[in-house]
This record gives structure tokens, sequence and C-alpha cells, in this order.
């Protein structure tokens, strides 16, 4: 087996960032591009995309699969069955600190014109011109300085600690 025939890293890669965050107590948020193979509620896709909290108190028989992220959530109330395919998750990150992954944009989203909100559109570059694997990496916060010793901390919460998400039943 090749490099061409061999699966995606991408799945793996998502699982090993959400099994991070919910280690360091940090919420998983996907980003997913959407169309019609993405079954998302619509009313909150914006620009073509969607931000979803899949942490475990947000979802229900959350499934990472291969090919598919799967579970259940509510959305204004109302609960919603959520199948979005791993190829339009264009990034994982931890809701609290911004660190995570980005990936490349799916194929139909480079032919598209570039929203104005579209943190990727350098991705799309980076495809175009041939360049490696490695090379289309995008990061989703500010850089730090090499002189920074300390990480950049997260926006306090409500209350001036660090946020939680409160179950309402």
């Amino acid at each position: 087996m090749n490099a061409q025939e061999s699966t995606s890293t991408r799945p793996y890669l998502i699982r090993a960032l959400y099994e991070w965050c919910t280690d360091n107590g940090f919420t998983p948020y996907v980003a997913v591009r959407v169309d019609d193979s993405v079954q998302v509620p619509r009313e909150f896709v914006h620009d073509g995309e969607i931000v979803l909290n899949i942490s475990f108190d947000a979802t229900s028989s959350l499934q990472l699969g291969n090919d598919f992220i799967e579970f259940k959530a509510r959305f204004g109330g109302k609960p919603r069955d959520i199948l979005v395919p791993v190829g339009r998750v264009i990034a994982i990150y931890a809701r609290e600190n911004g660190q995570g992954m980005a990936f490349p944009p799916p194929v139909d989203s480079l032919v598209a014109a570039p929203s104005s909100s579209a943190v990727l559109a350098p991705v799309a570059d980076v495809v175009e011109s041939g360049s490696s694997v490695e090379d289309r990496v995008v990061q989703l916060v500010p850089a730090v300085d090499v002189g920074d010793d300390e990480p950049p901390k997260p926006t306090p919460g409500p209350a001036g600690g660090r946020p939680s998400l409160k179950r309402v039943k």
C-alpha cells in the first residue's frame, strides 16, 4: 500500500485532539464546511460554515468514526441528529485557548470564492501552488513571540474564573 492508497490521517488527528482537549479540561470545538452531505441545523450555518461543540456535556451518543462524526445535540432547545463527514471538518480546537489543528478545506471549497471570514484562505493558496502537505498547516491563534515563556491566557468567564458549562434540565 502506498501513500495514495492509505487511509486519511484526518479522523485519527481529530480523535487525538478531542482526547487531548477532554484530558486537559478544555471544550473541543470542530469547524465544519457545510454542504449537502452535512446534516446540521441550517439556521446556525454562517458563511457556509458551522462550529460545533463536541464535548461530552454538549453531546449524546458521540461517535468519532473514520468516515463520519455522529452525535445528538440540542439547538435552541430542540434535539437534533448531527452527521458530519470527516472530510468536511476544517479545524478542531479548544475553545478556551484556541489551540488545535486546521485541515485543508474540502476540494469544492477551493473553487468557491473565499468569504471575508475565511480563516483558512492561506491553505487554498498553498494547495493550488502544489506545495507539500507539511506546508499546509494553518495556525488558529496568533503566534507567540519566541521571547515569551508564557502562553496566552484564556479570557475568563462571567464569574471571572474558568468558563464552565451549566446543564439545565
